[in-house]
């Protein structure tokens, strides 16, 4: 049995790099008000994901929502400046 399989003999090297990857991590879902098409998705992306700590933002354009995984703690207080840097409106998290 190899370091991939699960102990139901399931290989996932997925799961266990993502783990892995992600163990320091914490993913915050924001509302956003004020999205409306694919340029805010792309405005907001690029001045999120520009922030320190930041490993990776996901516009939901159509539900209103930003979920940005960072190492560690999110600073809410930068991520609400980037986001009204973009344009946008964010309300809290979601």
């Amino acid at each position: 049995m190899g370091s991939c399989c699960t102990p139901d003999n399931s290989c996932s090297t997925t799961a266990e790099t993502t783990a892995v990857a992600v163990a320091d991590s914490t993913t915050t879902v924001y509302a956003v008000s004020g999205m409306t098409c694919g340029h805010c998705k792309t405005a907001i992306t690029k001045s999120v994901s520009a922030l320190d700590g930041v490993i990776s933002v996901d516009v939901d354009v159509a539900g209103g929502l930003v979920t940005v995984t960072t190492g560690g703690e999110p600073d809410d207080a930068a991520i609400t400046a980037a986001v009204d840097d973009a344009g946008y409106e964010l309300t809290g998290r979601a």
